[in-house]
């Protein structure tokens, strides 16, 4: 098991989500929120987030993978899961997540 520090929860390992057609891997276990932390870990932690779902800037529409219907959630409630597929966020996701080289999407 990992030591993730006081900001992720335990994982025993990485699963992939594709985030706007690129693939990441993350942390299993983990808020989907904290995944994208955990990708861009200054800029999300200073995004304009309150983390308990009253702001809904961290919106995002996303599927399980091929096949599945596409729906819509807040990621800081969403447990993120093997094969998820993020195909839109919210302005404040897309600004925070900059630096990965995303569409605008």
């Amino acid at each position: 098991m990992s030591n993730p520090g006081p900001l992720f929860r335990p994982f025993e390992k990485l699963v992939k989500i594709t985030i706007a057609g690129k693939e990441f891997e993350v942390p299993e276990g983990n808020m989907l929120l904290r995944a994208f932390q955990y990708l861009s870990p200054e800029e999300v932690a200073h995004g304009r987030f309150c983390w308990n779902e009253e702001c809904q800037d961290c919106r995002v529409n996303y599927d399980l993978g091929e096949g599945t219907q596409d729906r819509t959630a807040i990621s800081c409630k969403l447990m993120v899961q093997d094969g998820m597929r993020i195909t839109e966020m919210a302005q404040e996701i897309r600004y925070c997540l900059r630096e990965l080289g995303l569409g605008k999407k």
